[in-house]
């Protein structure tokens, strides 16, 4: 993934908010096969000035990233792409479509959690 990559944009006006925009372009970097398992990525501080956002921004995101499995911080080598991330990165935008779908329909995380284990052929 290039620090100069033409492809992110970010919307200042809009409602989401910056740090969640940044995450999700990355996401769908690693996604489509731009940024590759195992690959770094560039410093957050690069990543904050062809965007236009401020560096914690960026650094936000890629805490929101790591929470999810998609990144790994690496003391002394930056932040990387991990090995399952693409993969993963599927699920977890479908799981949040779910998510919006259920809250739409008032479903609470909990039942939301249930109805997961029981389709899932998990019990509870």
């Amino acid at each position: 993934m290039s620090s100069t990559n033409g492809n992110i944009k970010i919307d200042h006006g809009s409602s989401v908010p910056l740090h969640e925009q940044v995450a999700a372009a990355i996401r769908r970097a690693i996604a489509e096969g731009e940024a590759a398992a195992g690959e770094r990525l560039p410093p957050a501080k690069d990543l904050a000035a062809v965007l236009g956002v401020n560096a914690n921004t960026v650094f936000r995101a890629l805490r929101t990233l790591r929470d999810e499995g998609l990144v790994e911080f690496r003391r002394g080598r930056g932040v990387s792409v991990t090995e399952l991330a693409p993969r993963r990165s599927l699920v977890v935008a479908k799981a949040r479509e779910l998510a919006e779908l259920a809250r739409r329909f008032g479903y609470g995380p909990q039942e939301l959690a249930e109805i997961v284990l029981q389709v899932s052929g998990g019990t509870r």
